[in-house]
Formats: C-alpha cells, sequence, structure tokens
C-alpha cells in the first residue's frame, strides 16, 4: 500500500494530526484539511486513492462533502461518524460512502478499513490472458476492469462498494445470499446485528439496474428472513 495517497478531512487538529502521523508512518503519503473548503484546495493540488472524511465538520458538513465527492468521480471515501449516529452513517451510505468508522476508534481498525477499501479498488487489475465479463439483462460486468456498461455502451457509475456488491451477485446467481455472507465477502469484517450497509448498497443499486421500479425489483430480490437473492441470467460476454 506503500505510496498511496489519502486526504484526511477532520476539523479536530489533535485527531488530524494524531491521524496524519500515524498513516505516514504506515507508509502513505498524507494530506490533511479542517473544512470543506480546504478540501478543495486540497483536491486542487493532488489526486488522494482515499478520502478520509470526518461527517461533523464546521460550515459545510461531511454529509455534503461526500455528495459533491461521489459527483466527481468513484474516489473511495471512509466516514468518519458518531458512534450512535446511526441515520447519517445509512445517509452517509446512501451518498456513496464506501464504508464508514464510529469515533472514538482505533487507529489500527482505521488502517484496516483503509487497507480493505484500497485492495478492493485495486482489484481493477486485469488477469493476463483472460478478461472476467459476464452479462444480465441490457448489461455488462467487467469484473477485472471494475466497470460496468449498458448494451449501448454507457457507463453506469458505480461506488466501490455498488460495485463489489455486485460482482458477489454476479458470481453467485439464482443462490439466496445472506447479509452475512454479503458483509464477510465485501466489507471482511463481522457483521453488526444493526448493520444496514448491505441493505442499503442493494437499494442503490435497484436505482440504478432495476429496469422498471426499483421499489418492485426483479433482478435484486429480497427473500423473507434469508436475504437477497440475484435473479438475473448471467451469461459469460
Amino acid at each position: 500500500m506503500n505510496g498511496k495517497v489519502i486526504l484526511v478531512v477532520e476539523d479536530d487538529h489533535d485527531i488530524r494530526s494524531l491521524l496524519a502521523d500515524f498513516l505516514k508512518r504506515e507508509g502513505f503519503t498524507v494530506g490533511v484539511a479542517e473544512d470543506g473548503a480546504a478540501a478543495d484546495r486540497a483536491l486542487a493540488s493532488m489526486t488522494p486513492d482515499l478520502v478520509v472524511l470526518d461527517l461533523m465538520l464546521p460550515g459545510e458538513d461531511g454529509l455534503s462533502i461526500c455528495r459533491r465527492l461521489r459527483a466527481r468521480g468513484a474516489t473511495p471515501i471512509l466516514m468518519l461518524t458518531a458512534k450512535n449516529d446511526d441515520i447519517d452513517r445509512i445517509v452517509g451510505l446512501e451518498l456513496g460512502a464506501d464504508d464508514y468508522l464510529g469515533k472514538p476508534f482505533n487507529p489500527r481498525e482505521l488502517l484496516a478499513r483503509i487497507r480493505a477499501i484500497l485492495r478492493r479498488a485495486e482489484a481493477a487489475v486485469i488477469r493476463a490472458g483472460e478478461r472476467r465479463r459476464r452479462s444480465f439483462g441490457r448489461f455488462v460486468i467487467d469484473l477485472d476492469a471494475r466497470r460496468v456498461e449498458q448494451a449501448d455502451g454507457t457507463i453506469v457509475p458505480l461506488t466501490s462498494a455498488e460495485f463489489d456488491l455486485l460482482a458477489c451477485f454476479v458470481e453467485r446467481p439464482r443462490r439466496v445470499l445472506t447479509r452475512d455472507q454479503l458483509l464477510d465477502w465485501t466489507r471482511g469484517r463481522s457483521a453488526d446485528p444493526f448493520d444496514r450497509t448491505i441493505d442499503v448498497t442493494v437499494s442503490r443499486l435497484r436505482k440504478k439496474l432495476e429496469t422498471a421500479d426499483p421499489s418492485a425489483p426483479a433482478l435484486v430480490t429480497t427473500v423473507r428472513n434469508g436475504g437477497y437473492l440475484f435473479a438475473g441470467d448471467v451469461k459469460d460476454a
């Protein structure tokens, strides 16, 4: 992971300095910002591989910044939230954050989350001699290039978390997959009993992929007391 660039957006000076020093010792190049305006200035001169974004910031809050970051690209976002701020965590995921970590936190856990997100992003390396492409309905997914497009070539903009979940479904079509399984495969961590990460990401995928009414899904269906099932007819493309 050495050489990767991380932007830390955090208004608390002590936390910001601690995180910057810690991540530099782990081999990362680190930029820091105390609010949205400072983050914009930093982004004008650097291209981070990941943004660590605090939810509670002076002026423009983290949710608004998350929305703007996601509108400009797919840079992974790890959001820092208050421990019991479930609603804001869910909203953050809906806006495109790839993961979240509640305060207070152990820096080692933050490092593990960052590494996991970067590993998923680096999965775009194409295997020699073969590209894994699958089709379902009017979509084609390139599992190695981490890209989804429609039949007319239009790219479907997916966050890292959305792509990871879709890849799990496409590789296991017509099987009931529990939330715990999906969390393990996409996040590499044990599921919290109240963790709604998978539900939120499924909702976002439905809005982007369902051809009819996302509230009456035909592609990613809910199995009561079971989990989710990908009902698409998956073929090699």
